[in-house]
């Protein structure tokens, strides 16, 4: 079975440019197929507040209400996307910008309003993704970048959390490829000091997991990306790192989710 790799970056690479552009660097350097899915960073917030729109958060979540869903489409699945699509193709690597509403990639269906109305948000699950289409997208030698924009059936454009994005399309593309999916961020793993960079927890299981949650170890915005990332590997996903950007080459470093 043919090796694909899926990456995610968060917003926090793609905030920073000198960080954005070494990671480019690397990315385009990764032979074989592989899929890159980009968070949107701060600059939807910073563009809200130009015009003079409210950004309302919840839990560390964006509200993407009337407003604000026009903004976050514009700018995670129009400017960022593009920027980032065309520095790789200047890199060598013929990458195609897309969105889960493309060729119907990724049907998602809107969050329940209950607890929290998010408003036109965005839930789907492996079964939603199209994976013959984009099985053929890789085949004829595209890398596809994914931004966090889907669509549901009746045409509704919905803000998608990144990191399910890429859980979800590394469990199916599992079915034809042996798939690595790795989570790049701004540390070097998941910290078990998060004020000692050098405190990388080399593997995470079921087990550890509970444990590292009950102690706080692991908390807010790293818990749900744990939690895909053991969802992925129950699911037949060969493998799951958390680890920094610049060290993506390196097979060792970071934070590796294991099964039991």
């Amino acid at each position: 079975m043919q090796s694909l790799t899926v990456i995610k970056i968060g917003g926090n690479i793609v905030d920073d440019e000198s960080s954005l552009q070494a990671f480019l660097d690397t990315y385009a350097s990764i032979e074989g197929p592989k899929v890159l899915v980009h968070g949107g960073g701060k600059l939807a917030t910073r563009m809200a507040t130009q015009l003079g729109i409210e950004t309302q958060m919840v839990n560390g979540r964006r509200i993407t209400d009337e407003a604000m869903l026009p903004i976050a489409v514009m700018v995670y699945a129009g400017l960022i996307n593009k920027q980032i699509t065309a520095q790789l193709q200047s890199r060598g690597c013929d990458a195609i910008g897309i969105s889960g509403a493309d060729a119907k990639l990724i049907q998602s269906h809107k969050r329940p309003t209950e607890p929290i109305d998010y408003g036109h948000v965005g839930d789907f699950k492996a079964s939603d993704v199209n994976v013959v289409r984009l099985k053929q997208l890789v085949e004829i030698g595209l890398s596809p970048v994914f931004s966090a924009i889907t669509a549901d059936k009746e045409g509704q454009l919905l803000n998608t959390n990144a990191d399910t994005i890429a859980s979800n399309l590394a469990v199916a593309l599992a079915t034809e490829y042996k798939v690595a999916l790795i989570y790049c961020f701004e540390r070097k793993g998941v910290l078990q000091d998060i004020n000692n960079e050098d405190s990388v927890i080399s593997t995470i299981n079921r087990e550890n997991f509970t444990q590292l949650k009950e102690q706080g170890v692991i908390a807010d915005g790293m818990l749900p990306k744990i939690e895909n990332a053991l969802a992925a590997i129950d699911q037949g996903v060969n493998k799951v790192c958390i680890k920094k950007a610049e060290d993506l080459l390196e097979a060792e470093a970071g934070t590796t989710i294991q099964r039991q």
